[in-house]
C-alpha cells in the first residue's frame, strides 16, 4: 500500500500545484506564448511552491522523484528521441517535394486538388509524426498551388490542416500516439490495429466534405511551385511502410523506430536528396549542430523536459489523494456504466485540452491519473482507453486559435498568401475543420454503439492467438 502524501490544507493545499500549473498553461496559452518551453517554469513554480504544503518535505520530493522514474515516462521519453529523428529524417530525405509532385502530376484541379492535398498531408503527418510540421512544411508549396489550381481558399487550407491532424491521431510516432499508448499500458500493436478504423473513417468523411465543397476557384499556371517537383523524395514513404509494419507485426516502438531511421536515412542517401555528412559530422565551430540526429534530439527536449515536469507533478496529486477523490466523485455522480465511462473519457480529455496549447501536456494530465483507472474499473481494454482518450484530444484541439498547431498553420497560410499575392482564410476557418468535427461525430458513435469497443479479456485474447501463430 503505497504511503499516502499529506498536505497542509488538505485537498485544497493538494490543489495547489495543479491549479498553478493549468493558470500558468491556460495564460501562456490564451497570450499566444505558449509551447512546451514556455510551459516548464509553470511546472517548476508549481512543483516548488506545493513543496511548502507537504507536511513531509523530504517524502513530497520522494514523491515527485518516483513519478519522474516512472516506467512509463520513460520509454515515452525514449520513443521521442528516435521519433524526432524519424521526422527530421523524413523531411531532409525530399518528403515535401515528393509529395508535392504526387499533387501536381496527376493533372486535378479545383476540389480534386483540395482533396489529393488531404492526402499529402495525412502521408506527411504520419510519415513525420508531427501535425505542426506537416502544416509548416507543406502550406509554403501546397496552398499557392492548390489556390491557383482552382480549389477554394478556406477548404484548401483546410485539408492541410485535417491531414496534420489525422496523422497526429494515428501515427504510430506521434507524441499522443505514444504517450495515449503507454500512459495506458497498451501495445503499440494493438493501439494502432484498433484507432485504424475510427481514424480512417473520420477520414473518409472529410475527404468527401473535400470533394464536394473544395472547388470553385480559377485555374491559372503557376511555374515556380513546378520547378520544385521531384519525385525521388516519395520513396521516403517506404520509411513508413517500415515502422508501421514492424509495429503491428508486435515489436517494442522503440525497435521499429530504430528500423524507421535506419531506412529512412538510407533511402534518402541513395535517393541523393540526404549527404551522408548531413547525418552526422564534426562541425566546424563548437555550438554548431553536428548533422540531422542532433536536430531530431533537440526538436524534441522541450517535450521531454516538459513531460518529466508532468510526471512528477502528476505523481503528487495521486499520492496525495486529489485524483482518488475526483475519480470517487465522478462515479459517484455520473459514471455508472461503460458507456459513461467512455463518454467520461472523452469529456474530460477534450476539457483538458482545451487551455493548453500543446495536446501530448494535456493526455498526460489526464492520462495515467484519472483515464486509466477509470477505464480499468469497467475492464476496457488499455487499447481501447487509449484510442478514446487520443480520438478525444484531437477534436477540439485542432479548432481553437491559441492552439500550437492552428497558429503554425494559420501563420503558414498567411505567408504563403503573401508571398504569392493571393488571399488568405480567415483563421476562424478552422472552427469548421472537417476531419476534426468528423473524428468526434464518428467517436460518440463508436461510444453509443460500441462498435469498435474491445474489453481486457478480448484484448488478451488476441494477444494470446497472435502468439500461438508466431511460435507456430
Amino acid at each position: 500500500m503505497q504511503k499516502k502524501l499529506d498536505l497542509y490544507g488538505g485537498v485544497i493545499g493538494g490543489l495547489v500545484p495543479l491549479l498553478i500549473l493549468v493558470i500558468g498553461l491556460i495564460w501562456l496559452s490564451v497570450e499566444e506564448r505558449g509551447g512546451t518551453k514556455p510551459f516548464w517554469a509553470c511546472a517548476w513554480i508549481a512543483l516548488s511552491i506545493g513543496l511548502f504544503f507537504a507536511k513531509d518535505k523530504k517524502e513530497y520530493c520522494k514523491s515527485a522523484m518516483r513519478g519522474i522514474g516512472d516506467k512509463t515516462g520513460i520509454v515515452i521519453i525514449t520513443a521521442w528521441l528516435f521519433a524526432g529523428v524519424f521526422g527530421k529524417l523524413m523531411v531532409a530525405g525530399g518528403l515535401v517535394n515528393g509529395l508535392l509532385w504526387v499533387g501536381m502530376t496527376t493533372g486535378a484541379q479545383g476540389a480534386m486538388f483540395t482533396a489529393i492535398v488531404f492526402l499529402a498531408a495525412m502521408l506527411f503527418s504520419l510519415g513525420t509524426g508531427t501535425s505542426t510540421g506537416t502544416c509548416i512544411a507543406l502550406t509554403p508549396v501546397l496552398y499557392p498551388a492548390g489556390y491557383f489550381l482552382g480549389a477554394d481558399p478556406a477548404m484548401l487550407a483546410l485539408a492541410i490542416l485535417s491531414g496534420a491532424a489525422f496523422g497526429d491521431n494515428l501515427a504510430p510516432i506521434s507524441d499522443t500516439t505514444i504517450v495515449s499508448a503507454f500512459t495506458q499500458g497498451a501495445s503499440m500493436k494493438n493501439v494502432v490495429r484498433s484507432r485504424f478504423p475510427l481514424a480512417i473513417s473520420a477520414a473518409a468523411i472529410a475527404m468527401g466534405v473535400f470533394l464536394i465543397f473544395g472547388g470553385g476557384g480559377q485555374v491559372s499556371a503557376l511555374p515556380e511551385i513546378q520547378a520544385k517537383l521531384n519525385p525521388s523524395g516519395a520513396l521516403m514513404l517506404i520509411a513508413l511502410i517500415v515502422v508501421v509494419t514492424s509495429a503491428l507485426s508486435g515489436r517494442h516502438i522503440i525497435e521499429s523506430l530504430i528500423y524507421g531511421n535506419i531506412s529512412a536515412a538510407i533511402i534518402g542517401v541513395v535517393s541523393g536528396n540526404t549527404k551522408i555528412s548531413a547525418l552526422f559530422s564534426i562541425p566546424e565551430s563548437r555550438g554548431i549542430s553536428t548533422g540531422i540526429i542532433e536536430d531530431g534530439i533537440n526538436s524534441v527536449v522541450g517535450a521531454i523536459i516538459f513531460a518529466i515536469l508532468i510526471l512528477a507533478v502528476t505523481q503528487i496529486l495521486v499520492e496525495s489523494g486529489i485524483m482518488r477523490r475526483i475519480l470517487s466523485f465522478a462515479e459517484k455522480t455520473m459514471v455508472s456504466t461503460v458507456r459513461q465511462a467512455e463518454l467520461f473519457i472523452i469529456g474530460i480529455t477534450i476539457l483538458a485540452s482545451i487551455p493548453i496549447s500543446a495536446n501530448a501536456p494535456a493526455l498526460l494530465l489526464v492520462g495515467p491519473s484519472i483515464v486509466r483507472p477509470i477505464g480499468e474499473k469497467f475492464k476496457l481494454a488499455p487499447s481501447r482507453r487509449a484510442n478514446v482518450m487520443d480520438c478525444a484530444v484531437c477534436t477540439v484541439f485542432f479548432i481553437l486559435p491559441w492552439h500550437i498547431v492552428v497558429a503554425a498553420w494559420y501563420a503558414a497560410v498567411v505567408s504563403a498568401a503573401e508571398s504569392f499575392h493571393i488571399t488568405a482564410p480567415p483563421i476562424t476557418s478552422a472552427l469548421y475543420n472537417p476531419y476534426t468535427w468528423a473524428l468526434l461525430l464518428v467517436l460518440i458513435i463508436s461510444v453509443l454503439t460500441g462498435w469498435n469497443r474491445k474489453f481486457e479479456s478480448e484484448e488478451d485474447a488476441v494477444d494470446f492467438e497472435d502468439k500461438i501463430k508466431t511460435t507456430a
